[in-house]
């Protein structure tokens, strides 16, 4: 598969936006960073997280769960009052 140009340069994206069922969601993409973005690393995985994000996952863990009934990423946030069943959103 060819790559496009500029597409090295791209780096995932986990950020917090306004929805889902408990008032905020959380989001991933793959973006390019910007300026104001934190840059971390996890076994050799670079994640941007913009400075409004930040503020709601600080002290947040992702993991990848691919077991037999696996949802993908999971996001475990200490901050979070309420989660809705889905692990998508929170408040």
């Amino acid at each position: 598969m060819r790559q496009a140009q500029g597409d090295d340069k791209r780096r995932l994206r986990v950020f917090v936006e306004s929805g889902g069922c408990s008032g905020f969601e959380y989001g991933m993409s793959f973006d390019l960073p910007k300026a104001d973005d934190r840059v971390f690393e996890s076994e050799g995985v670079q994640l941007l997280v913009d400075p409004t994000s930040l503020a709601y996952l600080d002290g947040c863990s992702i993991d990848f769960d691919d077991g037999l009934h696996g949802k993908g990423f999971e996001i475990k946030n200490p901050n979070a009052q309420s989660t809705c069943g889905c692990g998508k959103s929170f408040n």
